[in-house]
């Protein structure tokens, strides 16, 4: 059965037939480690909404695999998404305030502008994850935190080397660069803060200065600052990015699907979110129970990391008729993209959005496009391309 720390040589390029597998035979599966992988929708469902018996706090994972009081520790303890209230609601909170309907309706038209503009200077071979899909989200994320155009040049790199240390296994290579990645990230963010406290910018429509000011429940420290201002940068990064590059590799592979899409365009949310469901961004979550419990007849201690496996649970038969078939039309869609519970993704609204327009405006300029070329983007947590090139 399936062992994420050494898995198959072919599990990056296809992992859904081992997927099918876990959920036929073993959808509670443990690891060599002592850690379970899970893959039943039914089961990510439970623990993601019992906050009780499973905790998002990763420390204890965490120091063996980064070193404790590292740089990836300190970040990937810190951040928003391995972390539990009181922490979690405060910055969560702060966060939502500034994803309101309005404010996403006011970032709509430049979002339009950004989009259309890409699509306006793409060559006629492009890299549509270089030209196109990886722009988009790294422009939405830096207008939130009102990043200096010419400044965002790094948080690419720095993003996928710190959102890469969060794979089962890593090389010595693969943590320096995690490590350097967030230490060169915290400089930078500390400068941007600084000139943002020297001068403050709208809360209404600036994350930074929103998070500086803090709300009535109190301010967050300065690592807390920094460390979900990084976040915040990531998060809405390399998955935004697969969301779009998959959906655009999707629709290709799918003809007949893109032509009932460019056929009848207000099919486009429907697509998204069966772009969700087919090839989630995000494959894998994590929890640590905090008590015994049982699950698929297994005893798990307290203290047990277990696995997510959203891919698997987003084609659970038990929940998805005919999982395996990508239909933009499949209704209901009830997939775990974006997990659920409080710790569902804070900025779901703003990735749909992003991921709508981006799909929706390239097919009506190029419905005729033809990829030539892809290569996968080499990760187990996270599922989407390095390139993907085409003829437009």
């Amino acid at each position: 059965m399936l062992t994420l720390a050494a898995p198959p040589a072919d599990f990056v390029e296809n992992p859904f037939p081992y997927y099918d597998a876990l959920l036929r035979e073993a959808p509670v599966s443990a690891q060599p480690d002592g850690s379970f992988l899970l893959s039943r929708h039914a089961d990510l469902s439970a623990i993601y909404r019992d906050v009780d018996l499973y905790k998002s706090d990763k420390k204890a994972a965490f120091a063996p695999k980064f070193g404790a009081g590292s740089p990836l520790f300190e970040h990937h303890t810190t951040s928003l998404v391995f972390n539990d209230p009181p922490l979690h609601t405060r910055v969560r909170r702060i966060m939502t305030s500034a994803l309101t309907p309005k404010a996403l309706r006011r970032m709509e038209p430049g979002l339009i502008a950004t989009v259309d503009a890409l699509l306006e200077a793409l060559p006629q071979a492009p890299d549509l994850i270089e030209d196109f899909a990886a722009s988009i989200p790294i422009q939405v994320i830096g207008n939130l935190l009102d990043v200096p155009m010419a400044e965002r040049g790094p948080l690419r790199d720095w993003s996928l080397a710190i959102l890469g240390a969060l794979e089962p296994t890593l090389t010595e290579a693969q943590l320096s660069r995690g490590h350097q990645a967030v230490t060169a990230f915290k400089a930078y963010l500390q400068d941007l803060i600084d000139r943002r406290r020297a001068a403050p910018g709208d809360p209404e429509t600036d994350v930074l200065t929103r998070l500086i000011q803090g709300d009535d429940s109190g301010q967050l420290s300065e690592i807390e600052l920094i460390q979900n201002c990084i976040f915040i940068l990531n998060a809405g990064h390399e998955t935004t990015t697969n969301l779009i590059g998959n959906g655009l590799a999707l629709l290709h592979d799918h003809p007949s699907q893109r032509e009932k899409l460019i056929s009848d365009p207000t099919l486009i949310d429907g697509a998204i979110e069966e772009v969700l469901r087919f090839r989630s961004p995000n494959q894998f979550g994590n929890r640590e129970t905090t008590q015994d419990v049982s699950l698929g007849g297994h005893s798990i201690p307290k203290g047990t990391n277990l696995h997510l496996c959203i891919g698997a649970a987003n084609r659970d038969p038990e929940v998805f008729e005919d999982p395996a078939r990508f239909d933009i039309t499949r209704q209901p869609n009830r997939h775990l993209a974006f997990a659920s519970g409080p710790h569902v993704c804070v900025g779901l609204t703003l990735a749909r959005m992003e991921g709508r327009i981006a799909v929706a405006r390239f097919l009506r300029r190029f419905p005729d496009y033809a990829i030539t070329r892809r290569v996968q983007g080499g990760r187990i947590r996270f599922r989407g391309y390095a390139s993907l090139h085409a003829q437009v």
